[in-house]
């Protein structure tokens, strides 16, 4: 899963892509690679981002989405709002990124009603303020939430239903480490997505090494332990490391 960004504040690549025919040709350029998916944010969660409204949003999302759905992959559209996803499943996208696991008013079932894919993430606290961390049995607690949250979409029809444990979501170094090398404790029953590409887990890591290179070895591992879809800024650089020749 190709990472876009259309955002003037993302934490590694903000305002690089908000041009519509660069993001669009950066798009091609991550399928070339080897992205079988693109991710699309308009709305940045890094630690201490601002919220947008759904309209500023979706106006930053329009334009790039209109080209991109004419691509021959799957879209995705990284959004905790019911209003936009609504409008990017109208124009065509196949995919709902929540980072806030589906619990926006009305998400489940817009999303049901289009029959898009979705991923549910976890994430403690609200996205973009990380000021809380969670403690004792994070585990438990992340397979939990997205146990229920993945039966509440079931139960509303919606089929494709992948599960991200949320690495940087309000969790400790350690944990998001836990995670990454053991994401079978979510179980078989639903694809894992994995995101972990430039985040602080990847520089407290390897401190040393070129970030996306970190980023890289760091999604190995996290493939090694039970993951089945890594988000990345470098799908050059991570299906190097993911399919070795």
């Amino acid at each position: 899963m190709g990472i876009l960004n259309v955002t003037p504040d993302s934490f590694s690549d903000g305002g690089r892509w908000n041009d519509t025919e660069r993001a669009v040709r950066h798009a091609i350029e991550m399928i070339d690679l080897g992205a079988g998916i693109i991710d699309v944010g308009a709305e940045s969660t890094r630690p201490g981002s601002e919220p947008v409204t759904a309209s500023d949003e979706w106006s930053r999302l329009e334009p790039v989405l209109k080209e991109l759905v004419k691509l021959d992959v799957p879209i995705s559209i990284d959004t905790m709002k019911t209003e936009v996803a609504e409008k990017a499943l109208s124009l065509g996208a196949d995919i709902i990124n929540d980072v806030n696991g589906l619990q926006d008013e009305g998400m489940i079932d817009v999303c049901a009603d289009h029959g898009a894919a979705v991923v549910i993430c976890h994430s403690y606290g609200v996205p973009g303020a990380h000021s809380e961390v969670m403690s004792g049995d994070y585990k438990g607690k992340i397979s939990s939430f997205l146990s229920e949250q993945g039966r509440k979409a079931a139960d509303a029809g919606i089929e494709d239903i992948i599960l991200d444990p949320g690495v940087g979501f309000g969790k400790t170094m350690e944990q998001n480490l836990g995670i990454i090398k053991d994401c079978s404790f979510l179980g078989e029953d639903r694809p894992i997505l994995i995101g972990l590409s430039r985040k602080r887990v990847v520089v407290s890591t390897y401190p040393d090494m070129d970030v996306d290179e970190a980023s890289a070895m760091l999604s190995k591992m996290a493939v090694d332990s039970g993951a089945n879809i890594i988000r990345t800024h470098d799908v050059g650089r991570t299906v190097s490391a993911l399919r070795p020749l």
